[in-house]
């Protein structure tokens, strides 16, 4: 028997990327997946491929009857829901503090921190008629320290203490939530936030895996499927106790400067000694 047999998820931004990659480990443990996104395509594809055992629902997030719409399909189409996978989002704006627009900001605080608690809002009470759930939202390491980008990073701080925050309010309903941080994970995310068109995004991801690799201490890119099976394990009762917490999963990138575990990078305080040396007047 798979991990999640009998149970149904909803997982937003589920045509690609670490959406498509936990639909499909889902569909394999067992369970019946309603996938929500805008690419109306993959998802005609998907309920082709996955007939019966996959519903797809047109939503974007940012509108809430959107959500409310794709969290009636898990109803209408599987008779309930145990699993939220609050996965969709995007870069957002990409500018600093001085060069902050209102609508950029409310845009990436709508995309990827409302969206997520409109997510729970509506899910909740269909979980709450089953006995209970399991929410899982992605968050970032972008919400653990600087330098992925402003609005971005206050967005998944966000999600981050949203999730401890929302999985006191839910335990006495016997819903879990609880949140990943994911380090670089090749996907079209990165294509999208350059603002190329999706099928140009596609193909970018493939060529972003070396660059990937070479940023943290597992020297190999993050790929999607690594993100989907921390999602299965906080969305499985492998995880039954594990509420309110965020799991990191990030190759290492996390531990500390480069020095640290690149054996052919200086510490800065050796190249500001090299440096001073440099630039010393001679005797």
């Amino acid at each position: 028997m798979g991990r999640l047999e009998g149970k149904v998820a909803l997982i937003t931004g589920g045509c690609s990327g670490i959406g498509l990659a936990t639909a499909e480990l889902f569909l394999a443990e067992g369970a019946r997946v309603v996938v929500a996104d805008l690419q109306d395509e993959k998802g005609a594809m998907l309920e082709r491929r996955f007939d019966g055992r996959l519903a797809y629902c047109h939503c974007d997030v940012t509108a809430e009857a959107d959500i409310a719409a794709a969290t009636g399909t898990a109803s209408k189409a599987f008779g309930g829901l145990d699993i939220l996978f609050n996965n969709a989002g995007a870069g957002g704006t990409p500018a600093g503090v001085m060069d902050m627009t209102v609508e950029g900001w409310d845009f990436t605080q709508n995309l990827l921190l409302r969206a997520p608690m409109l997510g729970m809002k509506h899910a909740a009470p269909l979980m709450q008629a089953r006995g209970g759930g399991a929410i899982v939202n992605t968050a970032s390491i972008a919400g653990l320290e600087a330098g992925w980008g402003l609005a971005y990073g206050v967005a998944k701080a966000g999600v981050i203490h949203l999730s401890k925050l929302a999985a006191a309010n839910l335990a006495v309903h016997n819903i879990r939530v609880n949140a990943i941080c994911p380090g670089v994970i090749v996907t079209p995310i990165f294509g999208v936030a350059a603002g190329l068109p999706r099928a140009s995004a596609d193909q970018m991801a493939g060529s972003l895996v070396e660059a990937a690799g070479r940023m943290q201490p597992l020297r190999r890119a993050g790929r999607p499927e690594d993100i989907a099976r921390a999602a299965l394990y906080l969305a499985s009762e492998d995880s039954a106790f594990v509420t309110g917490t965020h799991l990191v999963v990030d190759g290492g990138i996390l531990v500390g400067q480069r020095v640290a575990w690149d054996e052919t990078a200086s510490t800065p305080i050796h190249a500001a000694m090299f440096e001073a040396a440099a630039t010393a007047p001679q005797p």
